[in-house]
């Protein structure tokens, strides 16, 4: 027998366990009429990934501007089970508007005097200092399915992996805009002007991406 062993399959698949990534690309929204829906979601500037049937069933796809992450029209769930899922968007009063011009009913934007996170105390208005995460504004689709809009512009820490991206030319330019103000600030502290601003700039958009501690 030899005196080398081969690794059972159990400790070869150990070895890969919190390895392997695993990326969430699409969520079902349970919704009672398919065309009535796709209609609604055309409406809000989605992007129809796919309009086909197979063995019988029509499977309807669309994609949120700028996100990773698509939608399915589920026909055999309970309408408007789908509740408070989040639209992640950098400027909430423009993502409002621009919701409102599209014909949506769209909420007030809030805040919870509890903190960033959903739970208790809604106060209307921005969140103090326009905290990242802490505003909301809800709307629904034609079933009762509830979304909601949160602004978040620096990201808590861990919470992007890998390289940092913008979804859009508006994107970044509104971060161009908070790093624009925040290098003002750093120049006016200092006294002095920064030739070396371009470098300034990207190392505080990629720390307000990434959650990493700010440029000061």
């Amino acid at each position: 027998m030899s005196a080398t062993t081969t690794p059972s399959r159990e400790a070869t698949a150990g070895a890969r366990v919190g390895k392997i990534d695993l990326k969430l690309e699409v969520i079902p929204i349970p919704v009672a009429d398919l065309d009535r829906s796709k209609a609604f979601y055309e409406g809000l500037g989605w992007r129809l990934d796919a309009d086909f049937r197979h063995n019988g069933d029509r499977a309807i796809q669309f994609t949120p501007p700028g996100s990773p992450c698509s939608i399915h029209f589920n026909p055999k769930g309970t309408p408007g089970s789908a509740q408070g899922m989040f639209l992640v968007v950098s400027d909430i009063e423009a993502a409002r508007d621009d919701l409102i011009r599209r014909g949506v009913q769209v909420s007030e934007i809030f805040h919870f005097a509890a903190g960033p996170a959903p739970f208790g105390g809604q106060v209307g208005g921005l969140a103090p200092d326009r905290q990242s995460y802490g505003s909301y504004a809800a709307f629904t689709d034609p079933d009762g399915n509830v979304w909601l809009l949160q602004e978040v512009t620096t990201r808590f820490a861990g919470r992007v992996a890998g390289d940092t991206t913008y979804g859009s030319a508006y994107d970044l330019a509104q971060a161009l805009r908070r790093a624009s103000a925040a290098h003002g600030e750093h120049e006016t502290r200092t006294g002095e002007r920064d030739e070396n601003w371009p470098e300034w700039y990207a190392e505080y958009m990629m720390s307000e991406q990434s959650g990493k501690e700010l440029p000061h």
